[in-house]
């Protein structure tokens, strides 16, 4: 997996990715009708199917993603397994009338990540120097 990520990255198209602990380690928020929120611990047993990573590519199509799903290693090997491939929302998706408020909001969030990452870069910084 490790080579076909190097390949992703090679192709100018893997933007993100990660594995995910499995369910064990992990929480469920469920929400119910008005405030109501119940946790719920892992492993989650009744779930049939469980995300176990994911990647964030840019393709230009679907089917770009398709066949390069077609060529990934096998995620479970000895087991059957599948990869879901679903797009991002965009700002065309919700109508012309939205897309210049959809674009704001993607540019605040973007802003705001920008200096959370810049905050923290700081922080490592001053951590190292103790």
């Amino acid at each position: 997996m490790g080579k076909f990520n190097e390949e992703l990255i090679k192709a100018g198209i893997l933007l993100d990715g990660d594995g995910l602990k499995p369910s064990s380690k992990g929480k469920r928020v469920r929400f119910s009708p008005g405030k109501r929120r119940t946790v719920i611990d892992g492993p989650f047993t009744e779930t049939k199917e469980l995300v176990a990573g994911y990647w964030i590519w840019q393709v230009k199509s679907l089917d770009e993603a398709v066949e390069w799903v077609r060529r990934s290693p096998d995620p479970m090997p000895g087991e059957e397994s599948e990869i879901e491939i679903r797009p991002f929302y965009e700002p065309e998706d919700f109508g012309a009338e939205y897309a210049p408020d959809f674009k704001a909001y993607e540019e605040r969030l973007e802003k705001g990540r920008a200096e959370l990452k810049a905050f923290r870069a700081e922080a490592e910084k001053l951590n190292a120097k103790k």
